[in-house]
């Protein structure tokens, strides 16, 4: 039934069978002699009238062996007008050409030639769904994969009835798992309820499931993370559908359903903003960003552009990333008005061309050289693009009298033990030192690290785990503070809409995680057991690295404020004198040997300690 031309001749004969039957049902088998010529007469009519309707309700355009109630009641809209239109016809027929009332259809007939109809041409579209799914399930026994769902809600519902579309995957759905203890042994789309989330391990193992796919999106932050360190003991695969907003659009597909993450994992909470504080600074306004290539600069544009700017400015030194943003803007953002320019924060005398063309009011300054190793390898290019670079932007931003100036900075800044962490250290001083001489606002932002970001360890992990691994750790009790990139970018915003000028703003960024869990779950997500499929192997701290990150100097105390997670640290009392010094010095940074360059940074950020150094 691939071919419309032999559906239509298929659909005649059924037609035709209904008819004939309908009147042998009425005279119980004796086909009365009086109807014959009229029966002639109207055949062909009734064959063309039901195959238009056919066609007016989508019936060859269906593809039938994914058939559902759309298109039963498709069938029964077509069945029914084209009745309607026959019973018409009788009387056009009787009345303008036979003048009789002899040659009509008794209405009996007509009923039964409508369920006849709809049981025919119904039936036979839905027998070639069950015959290809019996087919498919022949087929797909010999690979299958053994499937458990989590939930046995309306998403469950969505999953399932996608899953039988495409047999191709080669899913065979061993059960549902659900909490609600009314469903138990209940079914859902033909899945039967088989436990709740205490029975998973043990369901697992009897069934010897493969996968698991977590249908629950209404679900809260912390009870997914219950179920997926549930989940993760087992050595299935876990994936995960999208949230809430898509199964309440009916958007839930195969193509959505996504492979669990650490962010799951780690089941941070929704970032709760003060929408009308970010418009007061936002909207309307001319906006620019640094390093709007970056994961943290790159999301920052994404939010922005929610709070409608009058004018978007991305900056960054490479173009390839930045490309992929502005298509990325484009296609999301049509009525967003912005500028993309390829320049470098070290160029003075380019930035003074932007500033003075565009006259920003605020910029978000997200560029910089952030890879540790590399930079202790490379630490005069880390001043020159991350201290020099700064001073050069927050020098632009009191001459043309910006608005508010946010600085990026990291948790690495605190106590530095690395050459990048002392050069946003300084940054922060002179975010501070500038902000008592302006009057544009300079606040600093500082956090951990972000999931998922360029160059971060989860990135590589997933590589790692794709080749087999083994997946490399520094140390087995090194820790970071993380948090995803759009909570980062979200909480910036934030502190900027509540800056007054020289805070050093500090984010929540809950507890501190051990790389090697971090590595553990990556491994067992994937589903594969740690040190058995996937091998970790400890590599030793990298120089300049820390055991463990801190988010505030330890002589320092927090100011709260008034969103939960976002505090202030105490500033420091450097001036101008001490900052433009110590510019001088290190704008001399390309003539200076490697041990130069470290006592240089240890001068002017009195917390460094190398410990590169102290180790040799």
């Amino acid at each position: 039934m691939k071919n419309d031309k032999y559906i239509v001749v298929y659909d005649a004969m059924l037609i035709t069978a209904s008819l004939i039957f309908a009147f042998m049902l009425k005279f119980d088998f004796n086909f009365a002699k009086e109807y014959k010529y009229f029966f002639v007469l109207s055949v062909i009519p009734v064959i063309i009238i039901m195959i238009a309707f056919n066609y007016v309700f989508g019936l060859y355009n269906n593809v039938w062996k994914y058939a559902s109630i759309e298109e039963l009641f498709s069938i029964i809209y077509s069945v029914s007008t084209s009745n309607i239109v026959f019973v018409l016809y009788s009387y056009i027929v009787n009345y303008k050409f036979l003048k009789s009332s002899f040659y009509r259809f008794p209405f009996t007939v007509h009923i039964i030639f409508w369920i006849l109809c709809i049981l025919t041409l119904g039936g036979s579209r839905f027998l070639l769904r069950i015959a290809d799914e019996r087919g498919n399930k022949v087929k797909s026994d010999k690979v299958n994969k053994n499937l458990l769902i989590i939930g046995a809600g309306d998403a469950a519902a969505m999953l399932i009835k996608e899953l039988k579309k495409h047999r191709d995957l080669n899913y065979n759905i061993k059960g549902l798992i659900d909490d609600d203890e009314t469903k138990k042994l209940k079914r859902v789309g033909g899945i039967k309820v088989i436990g709740n989330r205490h029975d998973i391990k043990r369901i697992t193992k009897e069934l010897k499931i493969n996968e698991i796919i977590i249908a629950i999106p209404s679900v809260d932050d912390n009870e997914s993370k219950e179920i997926i360190n549930i989940c993760k003991t087992t050595n299935c695969k876990l994936k995960i559908i999208p949230g809430i907003y898509e199964i309440v659009a009916g958007k839930v597909n195969i193509s959505q359903i996504r492979d669990v993450s650490i962010d799951d994992l780690l089941g941070r909470a929704e970032v709760k903003l003060n929408t009308s504080k970010i418009k007061g600074y936002i909207e309307n306004q001319t906006i620019l960003v640094t390093g709007g290539g970056g994961s943290i600069g790159s999301e920052l544009c994404r939010q922005i552009a929610k709070f409608n700017p009058a004018l978007l400015i991305i900056v960054d030194i490479y173009e390839n990333n930045v490309y992929e943003l502005q298509m990325e803007l484009n296609f999301k953002f049509p009525d967003l008005n912005k500028k993309v320019l390829i320049a470098s924060i070290r160029d003075e005398y380019k930035m003074d061309v932007i500033f003075n063309s565009l006259r920003p009011d605020v910029v978000f300054h997200a560029a910089a050289h952030k890879h540790v190793p590399l930079m202790e390898e490379n630490p005069e290019e880390a001043i020159k693009n991350n201290i020099i670079g700064t001073y050069n932007l927050l020098k632009l931003c009191d001459k043309y009298s910006v608005k508010k100036f946010v600085q990026i900075s990291t948790d690495k800044a605190v106590n530095p033990t690395n050459v990048m962490g002392a050069t946003k250290r300084f940054c922060e001083i002179m975010v501070q030192g500038f902000d008592r001489i302006s009057k544009t606002e300079y606040v600093a932002v500082r956090f951990g690290n972000v999931l998922g970001s360029n160059g971060s360890v989860i990135p590589l992990f997933k590589e790692q785990i794709k080749r087999g691994g083994p997946v490399t750790v520094t140390h087995p009790e090194i820790n970071r503070f993380f948090m995803t990139i759009p909570e980062a970018s979200q909480l910036v915003i934030q502190a900027g809409g509540m800056a007054k000028g020289g805070e050093v703003f500090v984010l929540d960024m809950g507890e501190p995680v051990k790389i090697a869990d971090l590595a553990k779950d990556l491994i067992k997500l994937s589903g594969f057991e740690p040190n058995k499929d996937i091998k970790i192997e400890y590599t030793g701290l990298r120089p300049g690295e820390k055991l463990y990150e801190e988010l505030l100097t330890s002589e320092l105390a927090l100011t709260t404020t008034e969103h939960n997670k976002i505090f202030i640290e105490k500033p420091d009392e450097f001036n101008m004198d001490y900052i433009n010094g110590a510019i001088e010095e290190f704008r001399t940074v390309s003539h200076q040997d490697k041990p130069s360059i470290i006592n240089m940074l240890k001068k002017y950020v009195p917390t460094f300690h190398h410990n590169v150094e102290e180790s040799d």
